[in-house]
């Protein structure tokens, strides 16, 4: 027996081990809902925190809310959202760390589950591409990112089609949505949208991202412009559903 190799080997594994437990001590990798140490360095959510994010499960059902809600509004082959969204939920910290925190990794792990989820059913197995609802320039510039797109890379790379990030461009500021009624909301989005025509979209089912649908004013503009293109087919996923803000 070679009892040279095998002290080599063990010790080996223990200094390994030492040297995960001091670079956990000094940089400490923490879940992003609850704070609580976290061990596995791909994570970014505990199981607890996993097991009470508050699933919705529309992606199983035609006529779902998300749906019913583009009803002679924007036709869809088929649409979801994530997570319910409520104030003062962990649901409302995430999006927060995501929106306004610089959480780009969080952004892409939280599409990665939403990847996951549409896995779990056929509806959207014929998709193409993956298009994220674009920011206006200035606001992505100062923001530093899209959370749209952190979430279609995320939701690209589990179902293993390809972002089309510049698909889409909001051609002029508007206002925050946050405060306006169903009527204001869309004459505030109302013509903000232009396909690049040199995207060559003609014949594709796209799937359009965003972070949170609730009349859905911006993703209903998106998406007419998109479906002025010959041949396309648009379906829509968000991260979250809130019914009120």
């Amino acid at each position: 027996m070679n009892y040279t190799g095998i002290y080599f080997k063990t010790m080996k594994q223990f200094l390994q081990q030492v040297t995960t437990s001091l670079l956990h001590l000094v940089f400490p990798h923490v879940c992003e809902g609850c704070g609580n140490d976290l061990i596995d360095r791909d994570d970014l959510l505990c199981l607890k925190c996993r097991k009470e994010l508050p699933k919705t499960n529309f992606h199983f059902y035609f006529n779902n809310p998300i749906e019913k809600i583009f009803w002679g509004r924007l036709p869809l082959v088929q649409a979801s959202a994530q997570y319910y969204f409520t104030k003062e939920s962990m649901m409302q910290h995430l999006m927060h760390q995501l929106k306004y925190r610089g959480n780009k990794n969080l952004g892409v792990f939280l599409g990665t589950l939403m990847g996951k989820a549409l896995q779990e059913t056929n509806r959207f197995s014929d998709v193409d591409l993956v298009v994220p609802l674009p920011l206006f320039p200035s606001k992505e510039k100062q923001r530093g990112y899209n959370q749209a797109h952190l979430l279609s890379i995320g939701i690209a790379q589990t179902i293993q089609k390809p972002v089309v990030e510049k698909a889409v461009i909001r051609t002029s500021f508007t206002d925050t949505q946050t405060m306006k009624n169903r009527v204001d909301r869309w004459q505030n989005m109302d013509g903000r949208f232009s396909v690049d025509a040199k995207c060559n979209l003609e014949g594709k089912h796209v799937l359009l991202v965003d972070d949170v649908v609730t009349t859905g004013a911006s993703l209903e503009a998106c998406g007419k412009a998109l479906i002025s293109v010959p041949g396309l087919k648009l379906s829509i996923c968000t991260l979250c559903y809130a019914s009120q803000i």
